[in-house]
């Protein structure tokens, strides 16, 4: 249980939520809309977005909560205390933009309270942020919605969708973040 699982056992257990999802329950997988419905439950604006009927989807918001609930047993119960392992040639790499902290899952080098306020820092955790919410919403879903959901019942838009996340990954790791870094 220390260990990562293999893609094998991982994967089609990913991918097993789907039909367990619809057969159960006929509920489709996706975590950003769990946000709208905290907001619905919680802000009592009169704005039309969240004005709907949010207990009908109460189900996710304890999904939610599983997925928290399992981070933190996951980092109590089964967390590995040794240093995580980067290949070499890219801790080099990190190294030149002064990345050198490899005890945690995110580099502390970078994402911390006293970065927030420097321009790397506020690039990459608040217009980050905001991009990452904005292109959620623009979608029409998340990379897990889209990608497990919408591709296994064979949507198009989910299609197109995760095809846009792919190339973004890909530039932004190869060309944006690489100039960030560097500032």
């Amino acid at each position: 249980m220390k260990q990562p699982w293999a893609w094998y056992i991982a994967g089609p257990l990913v991918g097993l939520t789907v039909p367990v999802l619809l057969i159960v329950g006929n509920k489709s997988f996706g975590i950003s809309s769990s946000l709208r419905h905290i907001c619905a439950s919680c802000v009592p604006a009169n704005i039309p977005f969240f004005k709907y009927d949010w207990k009908k989807e109460a189900w996710n918001l304890f999904f939610v909560f599983g997925i928290f609930l399992g981070g933190v047993m996951a980092v109590n119960l089964l967390s590995n205390p040794a240093p995580i392992e980067v290949n070499p040639k890219l801790a080099q790499e990190l190294a030149g933009y002064g990345i050198t902290d490899y005890n945690n899952l995110i580099p502390e080098d970078i994402i911390n309270w006293q970065s927030l306020f420097t321009i790397k820092g506020f690039i990459l955790m608040v217009v980050g942020g905001f991009l990452v919410g904005f292109g959620t919403r623009y979608a029409g879903g998340c990379t897990s919605g889209h990608t497990i959901m919408g591709l296994s019942n064979l949507q198009l838009p989910s299609l197109i969708a995760t095809i846009s996340f792919m190339i973004g990954g890909f530039i932004m790791a190869n060309l944006i973040l690489p100039i960030i870094l560097s500032l």
